[in-house]
């Protein structure tokens, strides 16, 4: 068994998808509209094979998300190298999105930070 994508739902579906490609190197599909619900979204691909969908349909409940809560915490991504995480980690923050942690060594011996991303979703860079 494999886990085939995650999905997320957002607000502005073209700046989730423009975050993702261009610090996270992902490549979208043409996407998907169905007219009779304006359901819309697309499916975006990593090096790896790995995806990530991301979704939008009209009157969405826009919940807080604070960042210690039960459910999904982050969605992490490997980018190779501890230098990797550091530039990474680097050009986000100096672009405006909040490092909760990191760059560090975890407990668990991951290289890792984890930066407020996408409408207030957490994300974490790792080796």
């Amino acid at each position: 068994m494999k886990l085939e994508h995650v999905a997320l739902y957002v607000n502005d579906l073209e700046a989730a998808k423009a975050f993702l490609m261009k610090y996270l190197d992902g490549y979208p599909n043409e996407g998907y509209h169905n007219p009779k619900t304006d359901f819309r979204s697309y499916f975006i691909r990593f090096d790896d094979g790995s995806r990530l969908e991301i979704m939008n349909k009209p009157e969405m409940v826009d919940l807080q998300k604070p960042l210690n809560c039960t459910g999904y915490a982050h969605v992490a991504f490997s980018v190779g190298s501890r230098e990797k995480v550091d530039e990474l980690t680097a050009r986000l923050k100096s672009d405006g999105y909040e490092v909760v942690s990191g760059p560090r060594m975890t407990g668990d011996g991951y290289y890792e930070s984890c930066i407020v991303t996408i409408e207030g979703n957490q994300i974490e860079i790792t080796v």
